[in-house]
């Protein structure tokens, strides 16, 4: 007799494992083709904020050609030259500090504006 409701109990803990997953998640509600109202569990994607992570990225460097135009060639030079003798932390941020084409695009861009 036990064994006439494994399919019913195995059933039911589909169901309310689904339900739950709708309470928890939300559900996307879908109308099939013979009109019936189907809730379903709405998936969880988790989303990188690849929009907050290119404005800081553009921020950076931004403020990279800002500092280099006001500096100058020779004293960002220095100034890079000095980070790069400090601790580890002084280190990376020389490595990200240092004059790429994009910053010395930025800063002639800049450069024309300050002056």
């Amino acid at each position: 007799m036990a064994q006439a409701n494994v399919p019913f109990d195995k059933r039911l803990k589909r169901i309310v494992r689904r339900h739950d997953r709708i309470q928890s998640a939300g559900a996307v509600k879908t109308v099939t083709s013979d009109g019936l109202i189907v809730a379903r569990p709405r998936v969880y994607r988790p989303r990188f904020p690849l929009k907050g992570l290119l404005a800081i990225v553009v921020m950076g460097f931004l403020f990279k050609g800002v500092v280099y135009a006001s500096l100058g060639t020779e004293a960002y030079a220095d100034r890079i030259a000095a980070l790069q003798q400090g601790s580890v932390m002084e280190q990376a941020g020389a490595w990200i500090m240092q004059a790429d084409p994009a910053t010395k695009f930025i800063a002639e861009g800049v450069g024309s504006v300050l002056r």
